[in-house]
């Protein structure tokens, strides 16, 4: 029998998996930012239209613009520990599904102990079980 198993997936930092992680932030920053700006856009276009509540559109709206702020916060937040992070360290990256063939006789403490997957630029450099 297979059960699906959480597997983590780590990352060691090295100058240039620091590099893509920034590049990455600020990529994501910068379409939080044009997401809020396309926000106020709409906003506007739909205050002139009749029949709809200026106050609930303003409202709807600033709670959208307001969620991608908190993300733009948590982003700097996260920015600001990277420049912290030694080369070296290993930071947690995502976590992904594994089919784990289970058969009497399997220990099960053993089975379900956290397995991770640890990389450096991409490339596995081990597992950890």
């Amino acid at each position: 029998m297979n059960i699906i198993k959480k597997v983590v997936i780590k990352q060691i930092i090295t100058e240039n998996s620091k590099e893509v992680l920034k590049k990455k932030f600020n990529k994501h920053q910068m379409r939080l930012e044009q997401e809020c700006q396309q926000l106020l856009f709409e906003q506007r276009k739909l205050q002139n239209k009749k029949g709809i509540s200026k106050q609930d559109l303003h409202d709807r709206f600033q709670q959208e613009i307001k969620n991608r702020k908190e993300k733009l916060k948590l982003l700097a937040f996260k920015t600001e520990q990277l420049e912290m992070l030694e080369i070296g360290s290993e930071i947690v990256e995502s976590e992904v599904e594994a089919l784990v063939e289970v058969e009497i006789g399997t220990h099960w403490n053993e089975l379900m102990e956290q397995t991770a997957i640890v990389l450096k630029d991409g490339v596995v450099v081990r597992i950890d079980n």
